[in-house]
């Protein structure tokens, strides 16, 4: 393999110092016009890369922003409406490349797995990167020991996370040395910025939306409530409840997480019995969808024998029959939100931790008993 030519043979070329070479790749405005596109031209010739990996190690910054997702890119369920994840993607070059390259790309592809809440940030986020010019990296693993999160971190100069149930205490480790963003977990102690939205406002529009709208008394919570955000929202629909006088749970009433493998025991029992809620709210939009589909198989008519609500306003709510009531998050807005609070502590690492609150907007579609809207 040929000799890649390095910033010495560019300077070389176009006749002026390496820091010349420099400033024309990182501050091109202190650079006079003519030297400038003589170092870029010798940098053409030369097939010349700046190396960022090279320029980080000098300034101990890497140029580019991370985001982790603690097992939010899920594998199939048992109702089918989570994202497969290929085991070997090498295989997908394997064979007959046309034949392979649609594999994944059937006509009854269940449009629910994508794009998810995560997606839906990850956008905002790329496209705040990108207006910024800097480079992203991407991973996801299980909380585990947090050896993913760790790896990811020790290569960006800031990180965004979407945090799980035990992944706090890493976090925090690591919000000591450099910045770092958490999705969807309560303010507190420490050094962690947070971005998150107005879980428990979000969801008491809904239940008060269900009461006064379609005079539904008897409303309980699906979805477990292990999540910082989903608690939020369980405590919003209990508030709402005793606000308007009527029976508070104490308990979720079915604590199925995301992409259970045996989702939903206790409403399949209620089923069997025939004591189906009139109204269910729901911890997610992917909750909902996965609930409706499993009402709909067994015959339970929604909105008519049963009211359900989500969280999140995925594109797959509206598009799902009937359509989802849910509460919209800004989600490409906390994607770039996040980008903007990474720079600014990059620029002023003493700047205290940021706490940012966004509002969600409530969706009222068929999926309540509201009519649908064309």
């Amino acid at each position: 393999m040929a000799k890649r030519p390095t910033v010495y043979d560019v300077a070389h070329a176009a006749g002026v110092s390496i820091a010349t070479v420099s400033f024309t790749f990182r501050q091109p405005e202190r650079v006079r016009a003519s030297t400038r596109e003589a170092v870029l031209e010798a940098a053409r010739t030369l097939n010349y890369v700046p190396s960022a990996s090279a320029r980080g190690l000098a300034e101990s910054r890497t140029g580019a922003l991370g985001l982790y997702s603690f097992d939010m890119l899920l594998e199939s369920g048992e109702t089918g409406a989570t994202r497969p994840v290929r085991e070997d993607p090498g295989a997908f070059f394997a064979g007959d490349v046309t034949e392979r390259a649609f594999s994944d790309d059937a006509d009854d592809e269940d449009f629910r797995v994508f794009p998810l809440y995560v997606d839906e940030v990850q956008r905002g986020f790329e496209l705040e990167c990108a207006r910024r010019g800097r480079a992203l990296m991407i991973g996801r693993g299980p909380s585990g020991d947090g050896a993913g999160v760790i790896d990811i971190a020790s290569r960006v100069d800031g990180l965004a996370v979407f945090p799980w149930a035990r992944s706090e205490d890493v976090l925090d480790q690591l919000a000591h040395r450099l910045p770092v963003v958490a999705f969807a977990m309560p303010y507190g102690a420490g050094a962690l910025h947070h971005v998150r939205v107005d879980n428990a406002g979000g969801v008491r529009i809904l239940t008060e939306h269900l009461v006064r709208e379609h005079g539904i008394t008897r409303i309980e919570f699906v979805g477990s409530p292990e999540m910082s955000d989903y608690a939020e929202r369980f405590e919003g629909m209990r508030a709402a409840l005793r606000d308007l006088g009527l029976p508070v749970p104490r308990e979720v009433l079915d604590p199925t997480p995301i992409a259970a493998e045996s989702p939903f025991p206790v409403i399949r029992d209620l089923l069997d019995r025939g004591e189906v809620p009139r109204g269910l709210v729901c911890a997610s939009d992917q909750h909902a969808l996965d609930l409706m589909a499993l009402l709909r198989d067994r015959g339970c008519d929604v909105p008519g024998d049963v009211a359900v609500t989500g969280f999140d306003g995925v594109a797959a709510g509206r598009l799902f029959a009937p359509s989802l009531t849910t509460a919209r998050q800004p989600m490409e807005a906390m994607g770039r939100l996040a980008v903007d609070i990474l720079m600014d502590s990059i620029a002023d690492p003493d700047a205290p931790p940021v706490d940012r609150t966004l509002p969600v907007r409530p969706l009222f579609r068929e999926s309540c008993g509201c009519p649908a809207r064309r």
